[in-house]
């Protein structure tokens, strides 16, 4: 059982673009896991995109309407939880770039960035706790996210979490700082660049022993899977939400 002397609230989940296509199992852990920290969990619908595939790729006005839509969908929301640091990144740092000499949506930018917070900073900072109650018997290696590194500062928020795991060895690897290669478009625009960054963290990864490979972006974890998957290797990648909720 999680004791605080804090009083759970009511969160509002943003399950981002990738996570709804491909990795839903993720988002339920990060359900599972604010439930049983006793948070009351909503989802609402009308809920997209934080614009960050458009504003990476120059198409700022089309960036700008997905942001406003963000902005619209979750006004009033009293914390959003995202489980990405690309996303969160997107949300509390370049909302404001976006909207740069539009004062109106500018208050309503600096308004909601204190409300949005990455899945596991959101577990240290506003739930106070670094114990979820989970166990998972596994050997893991951990990734850091560019975002969630440089733009977020989220170097050992994740692996305070991932220590309070029974039974769970973190090993790190070598290069866990270093990109993985995926960058949104950058994969498709460089990929030969691309593939090259994906296989230096792959040996890097393999020479830790670690059956498994944690993040909190999906995309890095997409990267990483299909790097590992074509060279026939067996470690599996996985959220650090799905770590968090395993019992």
């Amino acid at each position: 059982m999680i004791y605080s002397v804090f009083m759970p609230g009511r969160v509002s989940i943003f399950v981002t673009c990738i996570l709804d296509q491909l990795f839903p199992k993720a988002g339920v852990a990060m359900v599972a896991v604010l439930e049983r920290l006793g948070y009351d969990v909503e989802f609402r619908k009308e809920q997209t995109c934080c614009g960050q595939p458009a504003f990476n790729s120059g198409f700022h006005d089309e960036a700008r309407a997905v942001a406003r839509h963000f902005l619209d969908v979750f006004d009033g929301a009293e914390h959003i939880v995202v489980p990405s640091g690309s996303c969160t990144s997107m949300i509390s740092h370049h909302f404001a770039d976006i909207f740069a000499g539009d004062t109106k949506m500018l208050q309503r930018v600096h308004a909601i960035e204190p409300r949005v917070h990455e899945f596991s900073t959101f577990l240290l900072n506003v739930a106070q706790t670094d114990d979820v109650g989970a166990r998972f018997p596994q050997r893991v290696t951990y990734h850091d996210s560019c975002h969630a590194l440089r733009e977020l500062g989220m170097k050992d928020v994740p692996r305070r979490l991932l220590r309070k795991v029974k039974d769970l060895e973190l090993i790190e690897m070598d290069t866990a700082e270093e990109c993985c290669g995926f960058g949104g478009t950058f994969s498709v625009k460089f990929a030969q660049i691309s593939s090259g960054m994906a296989n230096t963290k792959v040996d890097s990864i393999l020479k830790t022993g670690a059956s498994h490979v944690v993040s909190v972006d999906s995309s890095c974890l997409m990267q990483l899977r299909g790097t590992l998957s074509r060279s026939g290797h067996k470690v599996e990648t996985i959220h650090l939400a799905e770590v968090l909720a395993a019992r």
